[in-house]
């Protein structure tokens, strides 16, 4: 068993499925950015929102990391925003994860929503570069743990 937890906990889990991503080698800045603009939606259009970002054909509203970011066509209601390329490929990666389990489970895809998407900080991988008379500057590189729940939402 791993040693971690999913961070929401009491879900029943007869229509509920979990997948997560652990130590992504993605920005959890633009992860976190990423998991807020699908959380909410349903799988569907979650998957078809993160491949035009890939595309780079809409962008990724920034709402708490933006001073110097520009405005990006095409966002409703914030005017910051990027294209994550490599955070969108492996939280759609994650995605599909949680979608095969769902088919696992034997839940109805075509009604599956997102009901909570995290992206927090990992583990750092520490490394350095050498410099002139004996000094040398860490460059650290900090991994990213993604969480993506689904939910089977009534045909009503």
């Amino acid at each position: 068993m791993p040693k971690w937890k999913y961070s929401i906990v009491e879900l029943d889990p007869t229509t509920t499925v979990k997948a997560s991503g652990r130590e992504l080698r993605i920005s959890p800045k633009s992860a976190r950015e990423v998991c807020s603009a699908i959380k909410g939606m349903t799988l569907d259009e979650a998957k078809d929102y993160l491949q035009k970002v890939i595309r780079k054909e809409k962008a990724v509203p920034y709402r708490r990391y933006k001073k110097k970011i520009p405005h990006r066509r095409g966002l409703e209601k914030f005017y910051a925003g990027r294209y994550p390329v490599k955070a969108a490929k492996k939280i759609l990666e994650v995605l599909e994860n949680a979608e095969a389990n769902a088919m696992y489970k034997g839940l109805d895809v075509e009604n599956l929503k997102i009901i909570h998407a995290s992206a927090y900080p990992g583990a750092k991988i520490k490394r350095y570069i050498m410099r002139a008379f004996g000094r040398s500057s860490p460059r650290f590189e900090t991994l990213c743990h993604v969480e993506i729940v689904l939910e089977q939402k009534g045909e009503t």
